[in-house]
């Protein structure tokens, strides 16, 4: 059966222009306006050793954990551009009676459980690494559980799309790419609003910030701010690790802002409190909403180029399949969206570092404390033995945040532009 691609090629150029259009009105190019500005120089703030300490850190623990994104991206390679993932496929899918179904969810489980395996070695020496440096709090026990759990939510995530995936091109074979385009865009939306109420408390206790000035302030300064909020929870982060974070997730009614437990232990309350303030701007710019649609849009871009991938006759060939419909081709399936995982990440890092600095600016400007902020960044980034000057491959590849210099430099930027006292360097003499 011949397939026309001109439809999918329209759509993949018109959903790709949609999606490229909403990209550069939404993103905050330019965070901050300023007329002159800071350069970001992490020697103003750090001292020599805690910055060999950082980079010793790195050096320990970037190795393993590139070695295992490559390994990952390797296997799935060889096993969905050769016929070895199909035949796997196939294998697995008898083992339990055959068809279709099958087939395709439990080969895809499979091939997942194959990929795991290979980097587990890899992640070992990144946990080994993160104890070493006082990071990681976890026993192997606790480890094992937390990697089992991840497994088993990717595994379920796995399930579902591949059952959606397959019955919509076996029943639709012209134009599967649009009522796949539509399936997972919706499937976006829902899981980003039922993730923190769904999948976060697999991997987290969720408490109330208890009742004291702190939560007032927090409640109050959300106020002033505009943000509608029921709560602020606090996560058991320490269970896991020492490092210092809050984060928003969600939206409408699941929509949630949550400080670490670490960071309300080891934090001035006045460092929490600027820590929220980034998070709500977050919130009052409904960042995590438009993240989600944005992410509709770019997995529904995906569908057509998919279609027009898989209806290509020398790469089905190479994998040992015959059609978009066979669920052998899951190896397939599975290696392209990795790939164009990967492909995409400099832009989407790109676009979450912009994101990141406005929210930046929204808390000093909700604040008007640079003084604070520098000390909150310094803090974070010392406890967290953050990469203070990474290799620009590393940033584009890798950083969805500015560093932690950078994030500096914008605060006394935001001082010399607002009449604020510009906050001075935190270098201890001789340091």
């Amino acid at each position: 059966m011949t397939l026309s691609r001109t439809p999918a090629a329209l759509a993949l150029l018109a959903l790709g222009a949609a999606l490229l259009l909403v990209v550069v009105v939404t993103t905050p190019w330019q965070p901050l306006v300023a007329a002159s500005r800071v350069a970001a120089d992490a020697g103003r703030d750090f001292t020599g050793e805690e910055m060999a300490r950082e980079q010793a850190y790195r050096s320990t623990i970037r190795p393993p954990a590139y070695l295992g994104m490559l390994l990952g991206l390797l296997v799935a390679a060889v096993l969905g551009l050769t016929p070895l993932g199909a035949r796997l496929v196939h294998a697995a899918g008898r083992l339990l009676g055959g068809g279709w179904w099958v087939t395709a969810v439990v080969g895809g489980v499979v091939l997942a459980l194959v990929g795991r395996l290979v980097t587990l070695p890899t992640d070992v020496l990144v946990e080994r690494g993160l104890r070493r440096y006082g990071i990681s709090t976890q026993t192997w026990a606790t480890w094992a559980v937390d990697q089992l759990k991840s497994l088993g939510v990717a595994a379920a995530l796995l399930v579902l799309t591949l059952t959606v995936f397959y019955a919509l091109a076996r029943q639709a074979p012209r134009t599967w790419w649009a009522w796949s385009a539509a399936a997972g865009a919706l499937l976006v939306v829902g899981l980003s609003f039922a993730y923190p109420v769904v999948f976060e408390p697999i991997f987290n206790k969720f408490t109330s910030m208890p009742a004291g000035p702190l939560r007032e302030s927090m409640l109050a300064l959300a106020e002033r701010d505009g943000v509608p909020v029921q709560d602020v929870l606090v996560a058991d982060a320490s269970r896991r690790t020492t490092a210092l974070n809050a984060y928003v997730s969600g939206f409408g009614s699941t929509r949630r802002i949550v400080v670490y437990d670490t960071l309300v232990e080891k934090a001035t309350p006045a460092e929490v409190e600027l820590v929220v303030a980034h998070e709500l701007g977050h919130a009052e710019r409904r960042d995590v909403l438009n993240g989600t649609l944005i992410g509709a849009l770019a997995l529904a871009a995906s569908m057509p180029l998919l279609w027009l991938l898989l209806s290509w006759s020398p790469l089905l060939r190479r994998a040992g399949v015959d059609a978009a419909d066979d669920p052998g081709g899951v190896a397939l399936l599975l290696f392209l969206v990795a790939a164009l995982t990967f492909l995409s990440s400099p832009v989407t890092n790109l676009v979450s570092r912009r994101i990141e600095a406005r929210a930046d600016v929204h808390s000093l400007d909700l604040t008007r404390d640079p003084k604070t902020f520098v000390d909150v960044e310094r803090r974070l980034a010392v406890t967290n033995l953050s990469d203070l000057d990474p290799h620009p491959v590393i940033y584009g590849l890798f950083f969805t945040h500015p560093s932690a210099p950078e994030r500096i430099a914008i605060a006394r930027t935001w001082a010399r532009s607002n009449g604020v006292p510009e906050p001075p360097d935190l270098r201890p003499a001789g340091g």
